[in-house]
């Protein structure tokens, strides 16, 4: 068994019958006590674990997760990665875990399958364009790359899209991102697993948090399905059930929970290499390595758990799509789901410890999860190894809501997640 991956260990295993290979992670029974226990096997906090053994040498860790590695949002999202942001707090945060995504494979000596293909936000109007132009010159003033584009420009990165002069939704150009594009969500959460396990992370799967054991006022870990497990600091990082097992901890948040949907055509040739977002019709698309289009679109606005999704919302995101791609139109759709997301007033993440001493949150990040999973776990990592702020964590906490220092995205990016 070799445990780095390379050439040379895929032509040895290749000539062994692939037999050789051993389990990437441990499935380790949970331990009485820990240094530091993450409730939640999502990429963040699978990220937070591995931060906390390789950048603070924090090895006595547990991340427990009441279903299977990866399964809730990191498995449910569309893989699309980015920084353009309007608020310099947000566009630090999220540059952050983009330059991390830029050696993370090499890092994590897993293939990630990054492919920073770049994204057009694209224009309908004058008026949207006098937008694109602010956003240009906000995210270049917050040292993220950015160029505004006109018509010509967009039709060079997206000869598909409908030009026409009859068309509902004219182009006028439009925000470009060269640095932004897509990863595979599996690997992000299998690559950061496998290394956190290699540094002595203990990963427990088919564990439920059913209370907080609280004493003396202080969160000292939790009773599980699996028994109980003690640490001297925990960390939250569940997205849409934040809500539910912050009422056990004993506070509320300001958080609402919505099923975000998405869906995949049947795999073609490729055509579309980059990624596309239209503020008007509210769909997002680009297309996987295996040739499928990938789909996305707004939020449901009803609070829900669910995460088949419903029709409506279903329509609109094809119809959308079909608005900029006409051409598209006999394309079949092999799937469709939804992922719980956490939504906040600003439509901006938490992060800092919660009310109840000693327990620390990750959560809020509405649609932005899987793109700032690498930033999200070193700042949350650095919380719960000094319990103190990191720089580019400090204007998250809790606190913004009763200072009133929001940082609302949705208004300032114009795009509402």
């Amino acid at each position: 068994m070799t445990r780095r991956y390379s050439a040379f260990s895929l032509f040895k295993e290749g000539l062994r019958g692939q037999k050789g290979w051993q389990q990437a992670w441990r499935s380790p029974e949970p331990k009485p006590r820990y240094d530091i226990l993450i409730i939640g096997g999502g990429g963040h906090g699978l990220a937070t674990a591995y931060y906390l053994a390789k950048t603070h040498n924090i090895r006595n860790v547990a991340v427990i997760e009441k279903g299977w590695l990866g399964g809730g949002n990191t498995g449910r999202n569309t893989t699309v990665v980015r920084s353009n942001y309007f608020f310099p707090e947000s566009t630090a945060l999220y540059d952050l875990a983009l330059h991390l995504y830029e050696t993370l494979g090499r890092e994590l000596n897993y293939n990630i399958m990054l492919s920073q293909r770049g994204i057009v936000t694209l224009a309908h109007s004058e008026a949207e364009m006098e937008m694109a132009a602010r956003t240009v010159n906000a995210m270049q003033i917050n040292g993220t790359d950015a160029e505004l584009f006109g018509v010509e420009d967009v039709r060079r990165v997206l000869p598909l899209l409908n030009f026409s002069p009859e068309a509902r939704y004219p182009v006028f150009g439009g925000v470009w991102q060269a640095r932004a594009g897509t990863a595979r969500h599996d690997a992000v959460a299998w690559g950061y697993a496998r290394a956190a396990d290699r540094l002595g992370v203990d990963i427990i799967q088919s564990c439920e948090v059913e209370e907080f054991l609280i004493e003396g006022g202080q969160c000292r870990g939790v009773k599980t399905s699996r028994g109980e497990i003690r640490a001297e600091r925990t960390g939250m990082v569940v997205a849409g059930h934040s809500s539910h097992l912050a009422a056990k901890a004993g506070f509320r948040l300001p958080i609402t929970s919505y099923a975000l949907q998405a869906c995949v055509s049947e795999p073609i040739k490729p055509v579309l290499d980059t990624v596309v977002l239209s503020p008007g019709t509210g769909t997002y698309a680009s297309q996987s390595d295996k040739g499928e289009l990938v789909l996305g679109g707004a939020l449901d606005r009803v609070p829900s758990y669910g995460q088949r999704g419903n029709l409506p919302v279903l329509e609109d995101v094809i119809a959308g799509l079909l608005e900029m791609f006409p051409t598209f139109r006999q394309l079949r759709l092999m799937r469709q789901w939804a992922g719980i997301v956490d939504v906040t007033p600003d439509s901006s993440p938490i992060l800092g410890e919660s009310p109840l001493p000693g327990l620390f949150l990750n959560c809020g990040w509405g649609t932005g999860g899987f793109k700032a999973i690498p930033a999200g776990g070193t700042l949350l990592a650095h919380l719960l190894a000094t319990g103190k702020h990191h720089d580019v964590s400090r204007p998250f906490d809790l606190d913004r809501f009763s200072r009133g220092r929001l940082i609302d995205e949705a208004a300032g990016s114009g795009i509402a997640h």
